[in-house]
């Protein structure tokens, strides 16, 4: 009997500290990523990738928004599309990084309104839904912080029959 108890603790523990600090998972409440991650999907989410490298183009993450009253009570997921020194810009559904058209397979459809260009500072990432024409994000909201990153999205693991890895 004490050998469970103790193998449960040892377990419960281990448990408590890959949740705190390393792997947490998240609902997909809104359809701002489509189709990438489809409403109530779950996803596990690295929480200490970036305390290492920086966020890069194209990574899917998890954030808090900065344009909240108090933004640590919800959390957002979208993609990063510009780093810091970029400058981005959309102009007639297509998406310009540095002046490059920029090639996005994974979106829902092109967006419909202008923005920019704007120059991304230091310390910012420039965030996107794949739903362009149905997130709230960067556009709105200007550049993210990178204080505000929770982690890297990495696997879709429920429902069953959607399990896989993100790029």
């Amino acid at each position: 009997m004490n050998e469970y108890l103790d193998s449960f603790i040892v377990a419960g523990g281990a448990a408590l500290l890959l949740i705190t600090f390393l792997i947490r998972s998240f609902f997909i409440p809104s359809e701002s990523m489509l189709p990438t991650l489809q409403v109530h999907d779950y996803i596990l989410v690295d929480k200490l990738i970036y305390h290492f490298a920086h966020p890069m183009r194209g990574d899917v993450l998890v954030f808090h928004p900065p344009h909240l009253d108090d933004p640590e009570k919800k959390d957002f997921i979208k993609r990063v599309v510009a780093i810091e020194g970029d400058e981005i810009a959309v102009q007639d559904g297509q998406v310009f990084l540095n002046g490059t058209l920029l090639d996005e397979p994974y979106i829902a459809e092109p967006p419909i309104s202008d923005f920019g260009p704007l120059r991304i500072p230091k310390g910012y990432i420039f965030m996107m839904g794949d739903n362009r024409n149905n997130s709230d994000d960067s556009r709105g909201w200007g550049p993210l912080p990178l204080e505000n990153v929770v982690g890297k999205a990495f696997l879709i693991f429920w429902p069953l029959q959607r399990i896989q890895l993100l790029h």
